[in-house]
């Protein structure tokens, strides 16, 4: 685990702790990765209330409540789902804010609409969600890479919004 990702995860931690709130994860292509940084972060049970790692569509659904509809009209990997996903995490939590990741991690399953890199992150919590397209470059282990990195300076960025 690589000591920026670390270091961002305590930026979140003391920022969460400032405010006295609790965060949730709900992963999908990065497979529990924020949550693992977030957890090398020693004292991060004062500030992470769970993980979700819902990796296949009905694990979105059971775990997080993401419309059946929605899967089969926009797939697993777009900005319905991932705003379905953070807003459902923070239902089946105690956490006031969330973070949301779902993508293509590749090297395969990529498509003309969504190749391979293409993430969709949402923060849920304290306002209206707010989501993200990204479109992150290099091998599966990057392109998770990047998504962790993206998902913990998106949730730096909700927190310093008053989120």
């Amino acid at each position: 685990m690589e000591h920026q990702l670390v270091s961002l995860a305590r930026q979140v931690g003391g920022a969460l702790l400032a405010q006295d709130k609790r965060m949730v994860t709900a992963e999908s292509c990065t497979g529990g990765w924020v949550a693992e940084v977030i957890t090398a972060v020693p004292g991060s049970s004062s500030w992470f209330e769970r993980g979700f790692v819902t990796y296949s569509d009905a694990a979105k659904q059971e775990m997080l409540g993401v419309s059946a509809g929605t899967l089969a009209d926009h797939g697993a990997v777009s900005e319905q789902t991932v705003r379905e996903m953070a807003e459902g995490a923070l239902v089946f939590s105690h956490a006031q804010l969330s973070v949301a990741i779902s993508g293509v991690a590749g090297p395969t399953g990529g498509s003309r609409d969504k190749p391979v890199g293409t993430v969709w992150l949402a923060w849920a919590g304290g306002g209206p969600t707010v989501t993200l397209r990204a479109a992150f470059r290099g091998s599966r282990e990057a392109v998770r890479r990047q998504a962790v990195a993206a998902a913990l300076e998106g949730l730096l960025l909700r927190i310093g919004a008053g989120g």
